[in-house]
């Protein structure tokens, strides 16, 4: 099914009412250049974007899932409590409400798996684990100053 931006805000606006018991009073929309996220809410206009993608790919439910979650930080702003994510306010609301914390991969994207790389002291024996390579010619240990070897693991 395809989604017009009159369909996202009338959908907001029911969502609104049945789950939060207030009125959504601004606007919701379809943002195509969102990209890796389901949406967002703008702290400045009040306003709602939703990933097109994200609709494609998994539906109204989806759809639904993520106009929650994001009413979930318009509420909670306009009251102003906790709206964000680390929030005690916001994941209370979350469970209230069934609001998913974070919405689906799309489908087709890889999540990066991330090298280590992993050093160790030759003087003390420390060692480090590390996301970038260091230049070892450049830096040395931190407890003891000694060189610093690349393990091979």
């Amino acid at each position: 099914m395809i989604f017009t931006d009159e369909m996202i805000q009338k959908l907001t606006e029911e969502l609104s009412l049945q789950f939060f018991g207030r009125p959504f009073l601004h606007k919701a929309y379809i943002n195509k250049r969102l990209r890796t996220t389901g949406g967002r809410y703008m702290l400045h206009s009040h306003n709602i974007e939703v990933n097109e993608k994200y609709i494609e790919a998994y539906g109204e439910e989806e759809l639904t899932g993520i106009l929650k979650h994001e009413l979930c930080h318009y509420h909670l702003h306009l009251q102003g409590k906790g709206y964000k994510h680390g929030d005690e306010d916001f994941k209370m609301l979350l469970k209230k409400t069934g609001a998913p914390r974070h919405c689906q991969t799309l489908p087709g994207r890889r999540t990066q798996q991330r090298t280590v790389v992993h050093y160790e002291c030759s003087s003390c024996g420390l060692k480090y684990k590390r996301y970038r390579r260091i230049n070892t010619a450049k830096y040395v240990c931190g407890a003891c100053r000694g060189i610093l070897r690349e393990m091979i693991k």
